[in-house]
C-alpha cells in the first residue's frame, strides 16, 4: 500500500474529490491484537490523519509524521474483498472518524456483511454501522510534554490536552453501540484517574458501562517495552475488576508496518 503524501492536522477532513474517497496509510490483513477480539482474522483500514498527538503513538505516521494515499471507497472495498478469508474489518487510525466519508464505507462494508471494528480516541462521533466501538480516551498520561514530545518542540501539549477527553461524545458512542473502554496504561498513577472517568462518564451521560467493558492494555512498541509493564498492568486489571487486553501484534512483530 503506497503511502506518498503529507497530511495536515484538522478536527474534520474528507476528500475534495468527486468521489468519496480516504486518506489511506496502509491496508492490510493481519490478527487484531488488542481487545475481546484478540487473534481474530482482520483487515485493517488504517486512515491517515489525527486530531490528538500521544508522545507514545504506536502509529506515528498517521499523527506525528502522517503519510497517505489518497484511496476512492470503491478502491479500498476491492482490496478489502481479495482477503477472501476475512470476515472481520478494523477502520482504524489515526483517528478515523474525523474523515466525512468514514461514515460510508462503514456502511458499504456492513452491507457487504463485514463485521465492522472502529479504533476511536472517543472524540468524535459519527452516526454509521459500527458492531464494536473500541474507544481508547487518553489520559493525561499521554500528554506530549516538552520532554516526552517526539517532535522535539512541545507545540502540542495545550492542544492535545484541551482535545484528549469529550464526555458527551463518549456518552453518545457508548450509549448508541456496542463498545469496549480500552485505556493504555503507563503505570498505576493512571488507575485513579480511569476510575475517575468511568465514574463521570456513568454520572453525566445515559451510558450502562460494566467492568468487563474497560479493558487495560500496556503501553508500549516494542516487546522489550511491554515486558517492563505488562505484568504491572495485569495485577492492576485484577485488583480494580478490569480486563487485561495484550499487545498480540506487538509481542509476534513489534511495530512493522502492515502487521
Amino acid at each position: 500500500m503506497p503511502v506518498n503524501a503529507g497530511f495536515e492536522d484538522s478536527q474534520s477532513q474528507s476528500s475534495s474529490e468527486e468521489a468519496p474517497s480516504l486518506p489511506i496509510n496502509e491496508l492490510f490483513y493481519s490478527l487484531q491484537g488488542e481487545g475481546e477480539l484478540a487473534g481474530t482474522p482482520t483487515v485493517f483500514i488504517r486512515t491517515s490523519g489525527c486530531n490528538l498527538r500521544c508522545w507514545f503513538c504506536d502509529s506515528y505516521h498517521t499523527s506525528w509524521e502522517p503519510t497517505h494515499a489518497w484511496m476512492s471507497l470503491d478502491e479500498i472495498l476491492a482490496e478489502v474483498k481479495d482477503f477472501e478469508q476475512a470476515t472481520h474489518v478494523v477502520v482504524t487510525g489515526g483517528e478515523p472518524l474525523i474523515h466525512d466519508d468514514c461514515e460510508i464505507l462503514l456502511k458499504r462494508l456492513s452491507e457487504q456483511g463485514y463485521h465492522t471494528t472502529v479504533e476511536t480516541n472517543g472524540t468524535v462521533y459519527r452516526d454509521t454501522a459500527i458492531d464494536l466501538a473500541s474507544i481508547s480516551p487518553k489520559l493525561e498520561s499521554s500528554n506530549p510534554t516538552a520532554e516526552k514530545d517526539p517532535s522535539g518542540d512541545g507545540d502540542w501539549e495545550d492542544r492535545h490536552d484541551q482535545r484528549r477527553l469529550d464526555i458527551e461524545v463518549l456518552g453518545d458512542l457508548l450509549e448508541t453501540y456496542n463498545s469496549q473502554l480500552k485505556f493504555v496504561v503507563t503505570g498505576p498513577d493512571d488507575l485513579p484517574e480511569i476510575q475517575s472517568l468511568v465514574d463521570r462518564v456513568r454520572r453525566e451521560t445515559q451510558a450502562d458501562i460494566d467492568s468487563d467493558e474497560i479493558l487495560l492494555m500496556p503501553q508500549g512498541t516494542t516487546r522489550e517495552e511491554l515486558d517492563e509493564v505488562r505484568n504491572q498492568v495485569a495485577e492492576l486489571a485484577l485488583e480494580y475488576g478490569y480486563r487485561y487486553t495484550p499487545r498480540l501484534h506487538v509481542d509476534l512483530w513489534e511495530d512493522a508496518p502492515g502487521t
